[in-house]
């Protein structure tokens, strides 16, 4: 069935068909995919008119972006909801502390930031859950160098990401930068993945890069 036109005082709306229930609901773990036209979604259409709210009017088989037009919860519409959210930063821990290290001595890297964080919003007079979780990380060493990879790091001695800086008498801006990947639930349903993962931009801290000093000790 295709969806088309505006007559005044009617209204079309989208839910879901999902795999295992074979019924329309909210979100779907698994919603029932079209074979053609390719790379489409099955949905039960709602038709409300004067007197006749959400009447059963048929499905229809739409790609993501064009079902996102109708009210109907979407990974892609919750993504966008997870995009305007503010998560957390990732934690930088630098050893050695205090902001001093040593030029060509290997500088521990790592984070705290490992857990998921789960943040509430209303979506189409839903309650979403979005869940996010870490799942890589992205480590700038000031330097113009960076490594990437799905490693938070370990306290010393189990040194897992360094870095070797190979000036003195600089001052370098470190960060490491979280990717999420997430999933979300509606009205306390199951949870679904969201396909696309969500980047967010490390602080960075200053660390000064000195040069060791030789003393005799009598």
């Amino acid at each position: 069935m295709m969806v088309s036109g505006h007559v005044e005082g009617i209204s079309y709306s989208l839910q879901p068909m999902c795999v295992e229930t074979q019924i329309a609901e909210p979100s779907c773990i698994n919603q029932q995919q079209c074979q053609e036209p390719p790379d489409t979604w099955k949905f039960e259409v709602y038709r409300t008119s004067p007197g006749h709210p959400n009447e059963p009017w048929g499905t229809v088989c739409l790609d993501v972006d064009t079902a996102e037009h109708f009210d109907v919860i979407t990974p892609g519409r919750v993504f966008k909801a997870m995009k305007t959210l503010d998560w957390p930063t990732a934690e930088l821990v630098i050893q050695p502390p205090d902001g001093r290290t040593l030029v060509n001595l290997k500088t521990n890297f790592l984070t705290t930031t490992t857990e998921p964080t789960t943040k509430t919003v209303s979506l189409l007079g839903h309650s979403v859950d979005i869940e996010a979780t870490p799942v890589g990380y992205t480590w700038h060493f000031g330097d113009g160098t960076e490594q990437s990879g799905t490693d938070p790091g370990a306290e010393y001695p189990d040194l897992r990401i360094t870095h070797v800086y190979d000036k003195a008498g600089v001052t370098v801006a470190p960060s490491v930068d979280v990717t999420y990947h997430g999933r979300f639930r509606v009205d306390g349903g199951a949870w679904a993945d969201i396909p696309d993962e969500l980047t967010v931009a490390g602080t960075p801290v200053d660390l000064q890069v000195l040069t060791a000093t030789p003393h005799l000790v009598g």
